[in-house]
């Protein structure tokens, strides 16, 4: 019963969640409603989905949602100025990836603590990302190939959610099913070991944080095909959330160890959390308090179950 607990005393208390709000909040429970938190996750779990590849390795990165605001301001003005959707497509996920190719350069060969080198990089995209708009928002009527990537619904299920869905399973493959996956899972569980072993630790750092700034780039593609708009900090917003989930998301199912079902069902957990607040009539700061709340006790249930930290940050 304990082990039982343990491993999914947090999804469970997840459900206990949606089935308080559905008794006490109105219209939690209606399909919109329930069709809306499905959406609003899928934009936080493909950020996060990108931070637990990261910290899969050991490495954090805490640049994801100024990277993600870069890329959407990117995308945004590529569009916005009537270039091929294609281009702007690539030109959004190629941001990301840049970024996070150079957060492994700093981490592997220049030895910055990934701490340091990612809030480096924070600061960067995020200062470009005003540069390039000078502080002012692309809104407009852009072309339905673009936005239909984020509002269509094929085979009658919101395009959102597909999205979330094949994030997910390709991470979950990556880190499960490949060689690579495996070595990113040594590198960061027992990196000693692994380079005895003649796992090349520095690439499996790399590979961790570039696909991190990939997933960042690709939300942040749909977030601006969501909203046909695209703001310089147009993604700040999912930086305290991405951790919240990556932590909280640790505490479930492989316990004290960053796993990507764990990240997804937390990521859901705050967004089912934070509209079922919004329905009740909290006020803005509650949800504020909560997740801080959230992030300190992940940690302390993650250490605790494990006695001492499983991994080194940095």
């Amino acid at each position: 019963m304990r082990g039982i607990l343990e491993k999914y005393g947090t999804a469970i208390a997840g459900l206990v969640l949606v089935g308080f709000f559905a008794i006490a909040a109105p219209n939690f429970a209606a399909p919109g409603n329930l069709l809306n938190i499905a959406k609003e996750t899928s934009f936080l779990a493909i950020i996060a989905i990108g931070f637990t590849l990261a910290l899969v390795t050991a490495e954090l990165d805490l640049s994801v949602a100024d990277v993600a605001s870069l890329a959407a301001v990117v995308t945004g003005a590529l569009v916005h100025t009537g270039q091929p959707v294609l281009l702007a497509i690539a030109a959004g996920l190629g941001v990301g990836l840049f970024c996070g190719l150079f957060n492994g350069f700093a981490v592997t060969r220049l030895r910055v603590p990934s701490l340091i080198a990612t809030l480096g990089m924070a600061a960067m995209a995020r200062g470009f990302a005003f540069m390039l708009t000078d502080g002012v928002s692309y809104v407009g009527r852009w072309p339905a190939a673009f936005t239909d990537l984020a509002r269509g619904k094929p085979f009658g299920i919101p395009a959102l959610v597909l999205w979330m869905v094949g994030a997910v399973l390709l991470a979950f493959f990556l880190v499960k099913w490949t060689r690579t996956g495996a070595r990113m899972t040594a590198t960061g569980e027992a990196g000693e070991s692994a380079r005895l072993a003649g796992i090349n630790i520095r690439a499996m750092k790399s590979i961790g944080l570039a696909l991190s700034g990939l997933c960042a780039g690709l939300a942040a593609v749909l977030l601006t095909s969501s909203l046909s708009s695209a703001a310089p900090n147009m993604a700040g917003d999912y930086f305290l959330y991405a951790i919240a989930a990556v932590l909280l998301g640790m505490t479930m199912f492989n316990p004290g160890h960053a796993n990507i079902p764990g990240t997804l069902v937390a990521a859901l957990i705050l967004k089912v959390l934070g509209n079922g607040l919004v329905l009740m009539g909290a006020a803005y700061y509650v949800q504020d308090i909560v997740l801080g709340f959230i992030i300190v006790a992940s940690v302390a249930v993650s250490s605790a179950v494990l006695k001492k930290a499983a991994f080194k940050f940095g």
